[in-house]
């Protein structure tokens, strides 16, 4: 396959399958970095993903089972992030990675 074509395929403006998937990695990418810098520093690290479901619950990955627990207690802040950048979130569930 030529350079140019995996281009386009990878492109987030392609219409097709890949491109709406990778838009959508992208959202995803920036709801992390979203919600990692509404947080204090001291958490930097402790969410490695998020995503919100059709029901507005905003599902937090962390790091590690201690980053969840504290994480935990920051359910409001992050609600308030994602409400602040547009996102109808109604709940916040943390969850640990499975890596």
């Amino acid at each position: 396959m030529a350079q140019n074509d995996l281009k386009n395929l990878l492109s987030p403006c392609s219409e097709g399958a890949l491109g709406s998937l990778v838009r959508r990695a992208r959202e995803l990418g920036e709801l992390t970095n979203l919600l990692s810098r509404a947080l204090p520093e001291e958490f930097t690290g402790a969410i490695v993903a998020a995503n919100v479901r059709e029901n507005g619950e905003l599902v937090v990955i962390a790091a590690s089972s201690a980053w969840a627990s504290r994480l935990r207690y920051e359910s409001d802040p992050l609600l308030e992030a994602a409400r602040t950048a547009g996102i109808e979130a109604t709940a916040c569930r943390v969850r640990v990675t499975q890596a």
